[in-house]
């Protein structure tokens, strides 16, 4: 005879228990990752070799004075001067350690506002 007892359903209340648990720990790492809660070191990167492609470099020296390819602009003539240029262009920010950073901000902000998407600071090999 058989004895066993037929399975006529799945107890599926340990498995809901277990996702509401992982739901859990995801929404709340991504909440602490969203607002910089969690201290995430970057990786470093060795030089590479780069594309050569011709590209626009805005200088910052150690004065603040902003130049356009080697040519001295204020803030506004900056603006004025990148506007018709094409958003795929490349841009370079070369900026001095020693400036300050309101002015390295005010340029960023005008090329974020002037929707520019390829933009690289300029840095050298640490020693």
């Amino acid at each position: 005879m058989n004895d066993e007892k037929e399975f006529n359903y799945i107890n599926v209340i340990p498995l809901v228990d277990v996702m509401l648990v992982l739901l859990t720990i995801v929404l709340t790492t991504s909440t602490f990752i969203a607002t910089g809660m969690i201290s995430v070191s970057l990786p470093k990167a060795s030089p590479s070799k780069a594309e050569v492609v011709k590209n626009d470099i805005i200088s910052i020296d150690r004065d603040g004075k902003v130049y356009f390819n080697s040519r001295e602009v204020g803030l506004d003539e900056l603006n004025n001067t990148i506007r018709p240029l094409d958003r795929e262009t490349p841009l370079i920010i070369r900026a001095d350690s020693d400036i300050r950073l309101q002015v390295f901000i005010d340029v960023l902000d005008i090329i974020n506002h002037g929707g520019f998407k390829k933009v690289a600071v300029q840095t050298e090999i640490k020693k």
